[in-house]
């Protein structure tokens, strides 16, 4: 019986591409080989998730699987060609080709050689490249999808990662700074191998990134929220800030405010090509979650004796209409 590999990720054969991503990425955490070290049915349940996003997770590998094109395990369906059921005939053979002749006088059932054979079930890949004899000569290999999935950080240096892939083979990747969340990364000639001395096929990374904690990413910008008390932002201070990189120094100019940005430069995304990018900070003044008496007192008379409204023309469209 045919696998079904809705079943196999655990989702409808309605599901969104989302879905099926989610559902992939959760049995891989459970059944990764590198989790579960010596636990041979856990490889095995692996491989066959891994198998079935190969398919599932291509949407034009979708389509022709949900068209019944190709099976649970990537192949095209072969179809019958040329033949059609004798009617009358007395002890012979029962299926005719186009051409007229019977099965029994050709093996091959109506495929005038081999290379009909061979256009059949390889044809739609990459086209074959005739012999010069006329049969099937050389054929690229089939790409091999496959997702990479990435720190933050790793995305954001770049770096060298390896993957374990179905079969239990690994396959080392060169990750560039700067890829982003469902980029593909190209390894040229790591797909399947090629048929008659063609060349292998691609092997294609779909990359996908955890968001982190502090950072985020703005093309090769990188923006964090820091929290600075009370008296930093009135009378400024040296504070230690966290970056890709690793932490520097910033200076807090004194009356800073919540909201306000500050550029450090070069501390984004390093990219092979071009300039870097920045990190900026978005400062954010937090109070502490108990005002004690001398704290009080102060502001209470800097209000007494100030006039200042933070809200002056703030929403004076708003009040005009």
């Amino acid at each position: 019986m045919t696998e079904d590999l809705y079943k196999v990720l655990g989702v409808s054969n309605s599901a969104s591409d989302d879905d099926i991503r989610k559902a992939y990425r959760k049995l891989a955490k459970k059944l990764h080989p590198d989790l579960n070290p010596g636990n041979e049915a856990s490889a095995d349940e692996f491989k066959r998730v891994s198998a079935a996003y190969a398919i599932l997770g291509d949407r034009e590998q979708r389509a022709k699987y949900d068209a019944g094109e190709i099976d649970a395990s990537g192949q095209e369906r072969s179809e019958p060609r040329y033949y059609r059921e004798h009617a009358g005939a007395d002890g012979g053979e029962r299926y005719y080709y186009r051409s007229g002749r019977t099965s029994g006088e050709n093996a091959f059932g109506g495929f005038e050689d081999l290379s009909d054979i061979f256009g059949d079930f390889f044809g739609r890949r990459r086209g074959p490249e005739r012999g010069p004899m006329g049969g099937a000569g050389r054929m690229a290999g089939r790409d091999a999808r496959y997702r990479l999935e990435l720190d933050f950080l790793e995305a954001a240096k770049g770096g060298k990662k390896r993957i374990t892939l179905p079969e239990g083979a690994s396959l080392d990747v060169s990750v560039p700074a700067g890829v982003a969340d469902g980029q593909t990364i190209r390894l040229k000639g790591k797909g399947e191998e090629g048929f008659s001395g063609g060349p292998n096929g691609d092997a294609l990374i779909e990359i996908s990134v955890r968001p982190h904690s502090l950072f985020a990413r703005d093309g090769n910008d990188i923006r964090l929220t820091l929290p600075i008390s009370l008296d930093e932002a009135i009378l400024g201070a040296k504070v230690e800030v966290p970056t890709i990189h690793g932490p520097v120094t910033m200076k807090i100019p004194a009356g800073a405010s919540s909201g306000q940005s500050l550029r450090l430069k070069g501390r984004g995304i390093r990219k092979s090509k071009g300039p870097p990018g920045d990190q900026y900070v978005e400062l954010k003044v937090v109070l502490p979650s108990e005002i004690d008496d001398d704290l009080r007192d102060a502001v209470k008379a800097w209000r007494e004796r100030t006039n200042f409204d933070p809200r002056a023309g703030w929403a004076s469209d708003w009040r005009r209409r």
